[in-house]
C-alpha cells in the first residue's frame, strides 16, 4: 500500500493551527511533541522548547503531519502547494470554507464552477493555503 499524507511546516504556531484544523475538519490530533518533550531537549535552546517539534492530526483515514521550523532556521512560509479538500455536501463545504477563510485571505471565493456545485481558494491566518471543492457536478 502506498499513502502520500502532506507535512507542514510552520514559523511557531504549529500547536495553534494543528488545534484549529481539529476543530474546524472534525480531526483528532493523535500526537504533539514540542522539542523541550523530545529526546533532543538539551540540544534546543530555551526560547525553542515550547516549538512543536512533530504533530499528528488525523482525518479519517487519512493524516497531516506538521511541526514549527526548526529552531535557528527562518521559516519561509508555505508555497506553490494547496491543500485540496472534497466534500459530496455543499453545506459542510462552505462551512469549512468560512472557518479557514476567517482572519486569512480568500483568492477565490467558493462559488459554482463547470466542475463543482462550490469550489474557492484561500490562504487561511496560519499561511496554509487551501482549495475547497463541494458538490462534484456529474459530466453532462
Amino acid at each position: 500500500m502506498r499513502q502520500l499524507d502532506p507535512y507542514l511546516t510552520f514559523g511557531g504556531n504549529c500547536a495553534d493551527a494543528m488545534r484549529f484544523y481539529e476543530r474546524t475538519l472534525d480531526g483528532k490530533v493523535e500526537m504533539m511533541m514540542t522539542f523541550a518533550d523530545s529526546p533532543m531537549k538539551e540540544q534546543v535552546p530555551p526560547d525553542a522548547a515550547t516549538r512543536v517539534m512533530h504533530a499528528r492530526l488525523r482525518l479519517g483515514d487519512r493524516v497531516v503531519m506538521a511541526s514549527d521550523s526548526m529552531p535557528g532556521q527562518p521559516w519561509e512560509g508555505i508555497r506553490n502547494v494547496h491543500l485540496a479538500l472534497m466534500f459530496d455536501d455543499v453545506a459542510e463545504g462552505r462551512r469549512v470554507f468560512d472557518a479557514l477563510a476567517a482572519g486569512g485571505q480568500v483568492t477565490m471565493p467558493l462559488q459554482k464552477t463547470f466542475f463543482a456545485e462550490g469550489f474557492g481558494m484561500l490562504v487561511d491566518r496560519y499561511g496554509v493555503p487551501w482549495m475547497v471543492n463541494a458538490g462534484a457536478q456529474s459530466a453532462p
